[in-house]
């Protein structure tokens, strides 16, 4: 059993999102840092870091060399690296195959600090529970999710894909904690990632949770309905009940009758190759422009794949697209439906 969980950033936009899984690695970042390689302690990394960045504060210094310190010591062959992706709004799984690397031919001086990833899973963030998701919601670009058995709850679902929930596991299969100096306070900032909570992520995923428990089964189909007609949709939708693969369609003009005419298929459970193809033809069946799939658990690989060959005709929105159109269209959503989903649109300073 893994013995540790890493969740590793790929820069504050997602800048290294598809480098990292293409070439297989994780990390990157901090491109003041020279090469780690020769740093055999953590005073060594810290008196870099107090070298590099001495006119900062103390507190900075002292995260910077606990996430340093994780990477260049810590992190062992075998545990177990979330990427939160911010260009697909998904978490990528795998597991570290090297120690740590300084990439100095690399021509981007943020791609050089990093190990080894065989990246194996990708899935959306509803797919894990909300206790989960708030740990993994910590704002430093390195840390090690341990509380609520985030360990082998992680290790799930790399391998099954679903949350088995605190709960959901026997005691034996509880992570074992990394034994720390207390000391060393930055590695505090490492080992407790709910202290230093990314808001924006933490509200959003709680958003997200919402939205799965209120508007579950048909009640997705129809928020989905809703937030087309607040696109200025014509809508369609078909009742609670066999539907024959159509869930809504939607046209734009006065009848609905005028281009784009879209046919929309809405998902909970995660969506196989064999949607796309039922969809595909739909659309032709329908004289429909474009299909639309709505899917809250995502897309099996097969059916990503399959979506590729249609990108003309196929569009898809997952669980993060489906929440961004909701916050687009907020205050033209019916009233029953704000009710039942109670937003605020909060202002605050960017970090």
């Amino acid at each position: 059993m893994t013995e540790q969980a890493w969740v590793i950033r790929s820069g504050r936009h997602g800048e290294r999102d598809v480098w990292a899984m293409d070439n297989g690695w994780s990390g990157g970042g901090w491109t003041e840092i020279p090469d780690l390689t020769n740093a055999r302690t953590r005073a060594d990394i810290e008196e870099i870091v107090a070298a590099t960045f001495g006119t900062e504060s103390p507190g900075l210094v002292s995260s910077y060399t606990g996430q340093l310190y994780a990477l260049r010591h810590r992190m062992e062959v075998g545990d177990i690296v979330i990427m939160p992706r911010k260009t697909a709004k998904d978490l990528a799984f795998g597991r570290i195959t090297s120690a740590y690397t300084y990439l100095a031919d690399e021509a981007d001086p943020n791609r050089r600090h990093v190990v080894g990833v065989d990246w194996q899973e990708t899935l959306p963030r509803t797919a894990v529970k909300q206790d989960l998701l708030y740990t993994l919601g910590g704002a430093t670009s390195i840390f090690s999710p341990s509380r609520n058995k985030a360990v082998p709850r992680l290790e799930h679902l790399m391998v099954h894909g679903t949350d088995p929930g605190a709960t959901g596991l026997s005691t034996g299969t509880a992570s074992t904690a990394w034994s720390w100096d207390p000391s060393a306070q930055g590695d505090a900032v490492v080992d407790e990632p709910e202290t230093t909570p990314d808001i924006v992520e933490v509200a959003a995923d709680e958003i997200a949770t919402k939205i799965g428990e209120e508007f579950a089964g048909h009640d997705l189909a129809h928020l989905v309905a809703v937030v087309l007609e607040a696109e200025g949709f014509e809508v369609i939708e078909s009742p609670t009940g066999a539907d024959g693969g159509v869930d809504i369609l939607a046209g734009r003009g006065l009848l609905g009758l005028e281009s784009p005419k879209i046919v929309v298929q809405v998902k909970t459970p995660q969506v196989g190759s064999e949607v796309i193809s039922q969809l595909t033809g739909l659309v032709a069946s329908q004289g429909a422009d474009y299909g639309l799939i709505a899917t809250w658990a995502g897309l099996s690989k097969p059916a990503r794949d399959a979506v590729k060959h249609q990108r003309f005709k196929i569009k898809v929105w997952e669980s993060a697209d489906i929440i961004e159109a909701v916050q687009n269209n907020y205050e033209k959503l019916p009233d029953d439906v704000r009710v039942r989903l109670p937003l605020q649109r909060v202002w605050m300073l960017a970090r």
